[in-house]
């Protein structure tokens, strides 16, 4: 079985974008903004905002790399899992 970093690299020479194939290969869920209460402000390194953009980054590469393996297929109109 597959492991989400697995998924995340695995690629397909020929992609299909079938429902079984959504189903076992959802797209990726960008992650949840920190609000801005959760700062301390105390200047930590890393702050919670700066985790939040290597997040949002890794979210997007996850992201480019899902849409090559179903091109044509919108990430909205795939169910969560």
């Amino acid at each position: 079985m597959l492991n989400a970093s697995d998924l995340y690299l695995r690629m397909n020479d020929t992609p299909t974008s079938n429902d079984n194939e959504l189903s076992n290969d959802p797209p990726p869920r960008p992650p949840v903004e920190p609000d801005p209460g959760d700062c301390c402000g105390n200047g930590c390194d890393p702050c919670i905002f700066d985790l939040y953009e290597e997040a949002r980054q890794h979210y997007r590469e996850a992201l480019a790399a899902w849409r090559e393996r179903h091109p044509g297929v919108d990430p909205a109109s795939v169910a969560p899992p």
